[in-house]
């Protein structure tokens, strides 16, 4: 690999990071206001927000590296 490649992948994979952060702050944040509107004595939506999320991150990963032949 050349440096202008790793330099892409670097960037790549930063951005990366930074989105799963982002976006899991967001969905506790979000999670965590529906669980106070919606009066829940189980946080219920703190836990499932996420967890779609990671699982969405996760498809969308395999989607994009999966090699079609």
């Amino acid at each position: 690999m050349n440096k202008n490649n790793n330099d892409h992948l670097l960037w790549k994979y930063a951005s990366l990071g930074s989105q799963i952060i982002i976006g899991l702050c967001l969905m506790l944040y979000i999670g965590n206001k529906i669980d106070k509107w919606m009066g829940f004595k189980t946080p219920l939506a703190i836990w499932i927000l996420p967890l779609v999320f990671i699982v969405a991150l996760i498809i969308k990963t395999i989607s994009e590296t999966n090699t079609k032949k």
